[in-house]
């Protein structure tokens, strides 16, 4: 016994400054300490070449962009493993679940649930950016001309529209939705603008790129809402293609040069744009344009009560754009009393 266990110390020596991989330690067999033996002895004859447990072999994790070794996963990642809902995503815009990607940046979708409890499944916006509409509103205000400038965007927007009749007639689902796709840019323009203006002047805006993305984005969701209602043909994917390109660089334009006329160009086309929906309006009323449920994206963003209908839609995208019209005529006044618009305080949240 003590010939044996003074042979293992002799052995196991040398191999005490061999580092470990983090593991389970691995304890040597008499088959082992046999095979060591036969290769520390020269007189005898070469092993075959055959893989060997002890000591173990093993090199060092790579470290490359994403394929590194992920970090440790948190407590909740085990228990949703152990649960096997591991790498799904809430239910999104209505679509099937989809896969989460798993990034070695830590980057993870957060998870929401409503005011009852249940799971928050719109990842285009979140429960603090919904709101009541005011429908309050007064509709019929209208900004009359005055000036050249004023006059010539009012004869823009009566130009433009002429040609939406045209092709729309009084497919008011169809044509509010294609208009969406271009209503929804001038408030991106100004604020991409009013940024970059910002940012080589090294000042603030008094909240007006807030503002106009705001605008920007209540309008892109206008367009989400309507995705649910109707759905466009081929050709009229090709024309908001045209029409969207030749208007932002129009508008593009036109803000660099004057900014005044170009708000007052958006003011005039939300005052047409309430008209299209008063229209809209009637046609449900009178039977023309079925009145079906409401689409559960809008149900959740102008926090409509359950029962809704596309009518009570309609009524609250039409307030918007009463809103709309309402900055915008009042940025236009802000520069024609020879002002900057961050000398006055931005309606942020105003809706």
């Amino acid at each position: 016994m003590m010939s044996s266990r003074l042979a293992g110390t002799a052995l196991c020596r040398p191999l005490s400054h061999v580092p470990l991989p983090h593991g389970p330690a691995l304890r040597p067999t008499a088959d082992m300490i046999t095979s060591s033996l036969l290769h520390r002895c020269p007189a005898a004859p070469a092993p075959p070449q055959t893989a060997s447990l002890w000591p173990p072999r093993f090199s060092l994790p790579r470290c490359a962009s994403t394929l590194s070794a992920p970090a440790q996963a948190s407590e909740e990642e085990k228990a949703a493993k152990k649960a096997g809902t591991a790498g799904k995503v809430p239910q999104g815009e209505g679509s099937a679940q989809q896969e989460a990607v798993v990034s070695y940046w830590g980057v993870s979708p957060s998870r929401l649930v409503k005011d009852d409890g249940s799971e928050w499944r719109w990842t285009c916006f979140k429960p603090w950016e919904t709101y009541q509409a005011d429908l309050s509103i007064d509709l019929q205000k209208h900004h009359a001309p005055t000036t050249f400038l004023d006059k010539l965007a009012l004869r823009t927007v009566k130009a433009l529209r002429w040609p939406t009749d045209i092709f729309f007639q009084r497919r008011y689902a169809c044509r509010a939705m294609m208009l969406e796709t271009v209503a929804a840019v001038p408030g991106m323009v100004g604020g991409v603008l009013l940024h970059l203006k910002s940012l080589r002047r090294f000042e603030h805006s008094g909240g007006w790129i807030k503002a106009l993305l705001e605008e920007a984005e209540n309008e892109r969701m206008h367009l989400m809402t309507f995705m649910e209602v109707a759905q466009p043909r081929w050709y009229e994917r090709a024309l908001v293609l045209a029409v969207q390109g030749v208007f932002f660089n129009a508008y593009f334009l036109g803000y660099l040069l004057s900014p005044k006329f170009a708000h007052r160009v958006v003011g005039y086309l939300e005052e047409e744009a309430i008209h299209s929906y008063t229209e809209f309006l009637k046609d449900i009323d009178r039977g023309a344009i079925e009145d079906l449920p409401a689409p559960a994206i809008a149900l959740d963003y102008w926090r409509l009560p359950q029962g809704s209908t596309l009518r009570d839609v309609v009524m609250v995208i039409r307030a918007d754009e009463a809103h709309h019209r309402d900055v915008n005529h009042f940025a236009s006044d802000i520069h024609y009393q020879g002002l900057e618009l961050k000398t006055t305080p931005a309606p942020l949240g105003y809706h």
